[in-house]
């Protein structure tokens, strides 16, 4: 790890603690050349489908992407950061659990509409006003009539492409 103050490479852990998720280790380090002190965080990096946009393209999946958009909606509401982050989290465990190879962008703003609705209304909706790209209000109205309903389990939220089963009949 590259000391932020001098560049140095040589440095020494000095804690380690894990965080309440177990996903995230965040170590204090200090840098043996000038000893300034720094903190880094280490996460497990799940291979993560590729991205199909709308228009085609592929992208790296990118979970920043996720956590901005969900954070933008959650402006001015009793949401924490950490809330945030653990929706992200969960968004990311079920789209690695699809072992597929790309997924659609679709099926990831599914998934994060179907993580918003559980976690505060409002967010829900401004999120889908954006991404549902209405027409006009009669259409943005009859869409959140139908409010999305949890998934029992992970079977309920496979799509067309990650079942084969529904693409042979």
């Amino acid at each position: 790890m590259r000391c932020p103050s001098c560049s140095s490479m040589e440095n020494k852990v000095i804690d380690s603690r894990i965080n309440q998720t177990g996903d995230i280790t965040r170590r204090r380090r200090e840098c043996l050349a000038c000893q300034g002190r720094f903190t880094t965080y280490e996460r497990v990096e799940a291979i993560m489908p590729m991205i199909i946009k709308k228009d085609g393209r592929r992208e790296p999946f990118n979970r920043d992407k996720i956590f901005i958009g969900i954070q933008k909606s959650c402006q001015k509401r009793p949401i924490t950061t950490a809330q945030i982050e653990k929706t992200v989290t969960r968004i990311e465990r079920r789209m690695a659990a699809f072992s597929v190879k790309e997924l659609p962008s679709r099926a990831v703003g599914e998934l994060v509409m179907q993580a918003l609705h559980q976690l505060d209304t409002v967010a829900y909706i401004r999120f889908a006003s954006v991404y549902r790209e209405f027409k006009d209000v009669e259409e943005f109205v009859a869409d959140l009539k139908e409010t999305p309903q949890p998934p029992e389990s992970d079977d309920e939220m496979m799509f067309e492409f990650a079942n084969p089963e529904k693409e042979e009949k």
